[in-house]
């Protein structure tokens, strides 16, 4: 046997043991989940590892790096809990795949940025997403970019609420380009504020998860907060503020520069985007051109969120991960192969039966389009 193989044989053999006692049962209840949910899952994801829950000890048992990622586990989810959070399977889930990965997990779920008008914290889940957080505290200005679902506009929303109460500025500005996806609105009725209305729907539904309607009604009578189109940001300085555009993949280079010499003193700026999704027709993203304009400018910091900072419903990471094959060519050919077989089969059916003639009477007023002629068929006696 060589050296190598004996090493893997002796690092198989070894095992140890840790053991971490619990504070009472409502504790353990947090940590395992109710039925042991929690528990169970984390035997699944770590097979090597022996996991014995007995009263307020938890024993890990097993080889030595398996035990220390599973020990580093508990302990972050216990941060968490003395933090007097609950964690849920699917940040449960998250935090497992980054140990498992071997990426830390210090600071995931502890942060509060906010408390919505029902009650809930909102927190960085991800390492993304706590970086993201950190840097709007740290600079001016932050660009995070990134696919649906990464908490993009949400957590700056929730950034701007938590700086507007705490009297660090004294307004809020939303913003984004009115542009459509795909969608014609331009021939809603109503005025200009109505007819761009749709397409700040979106910021507005973050407001109403951080605020109640009466805060936010009061709040936006006063001017404290103000939701308008990019082309309303034109001529202004905006002190004492905190403004986020939104879907700024959609701004032209002309919007993108207009837009970030409106920063004016003691004011943040949040610009987030999606750059898979451009909706322009022509011309350059903004955004997609600032990463090279402004790389390496002090004060400015670019944060990139990817699918593993996906907080909606677990398909939407599954979805993303299947455009991302797509695009990059690897489902391309198969979808285009099967198309091509369907269109065979088709024509092979069709070929298995005789033609069918149909009876249409002459019309008595017939227009041609060029290039475009119809045989007319003769009725059977």
């Amino acid at each position: 046997m060589s050296a190598e193989a004996e090493h893997e044989v002796s690092e198989q053999l070894i095992k140890v043991a840790r053991e971490i006692i619990l504070k009472d049962q409502e504790e353990a209840t947090a940590l395992l989940g109710q039925f042991n949910r929690n528990l169970n899952y984390i035997k699944e994801q770590f097979p090597a590892v022996k996991i014995i829950a007995r009263g307020d000890r938890l024993l890990i048992e097993g080889p030595p790096e398996e035990v220390d990622r599973v020990h580093e586990l508990f302990d972050r989810l216990l941060d968490i809990i003395e933090d007097h959070h609950v964690p849920s399977l699917e940040e449960i889930r998250y935090l497992v795949e980054k140990v498992k990965e071997g990426e830390s997990v210090a600071g995931v779920l502890s942060d509060v940025i906010t408390v919505t008008h029902w009650g809930e914290e909102i927190r960085p889940k991800t390492v993304g997403q706590r970086e993201y957080v950190e840097a709007i505290e740290r600079s001016d200005i932050v660009f995070a970019i990134g696919p649906a679902g990464t908490g993009k506009t949400y957590l700056a929303v929730a950034e701007a609420i938590a700086h507007l109460k705490r009297g660090k500025v004294h307004r809020i500005i939303l913003t984004r380009p009115a542009v459509e996806a795909g969608e014609e609105l331009g021939f809603l009725p109503g005025d200009i504020m109505a007819k761009v209305n749709p397409y700040l729907r979106p910021l507005y539904d973050a407001l109403y998860d951080m605020i109640s309607s009466e805060e936010l009604a009061r709040y936006r009578g006063d001017g404290r907060i103000e939701v308008a189109p990019l082309a309303f940001m034109r001529g202004r300085t905006l002190n004492n503020s905190f403004v986020i555009l939104d879907e700024a993949q959609n701004t032209t280079h002309t919007q993108m520069k207009m837009f970030l010499t409106r920063l004016g003193f003691n004011s943040k700026v949040v610009i987030t985007g999606d750059i898979t999704q451009i909706d322009l027709e022509r011309g350059k993203s903004g955004l997609v051109e600032v990463q090279h304009i402004l790389k390496g400018v002090e004060g400015i910091e670019f944060i990139y969120l990817d699918k593993g900072d996906v907080v909606r419903h677990p398909l939407v990471r599954r979805i993303i991960e299947a455009y991302e094959r797509y695009e990059r060519g690897e489902g391309k050919g198969e979808s285009e192969g099967a198309g091509e077989r369907e269109r065979e089969q088709a024509g092979q059916g069709q070929g298995d039966q005789e033609p069918r003639q149909k009876h249409r009477p002459k019309p008595k007023h017939r227009h041609e389009h060029e290039g475009e002629h119809e045989q007319e068929l003769e009725p059977e006696p």
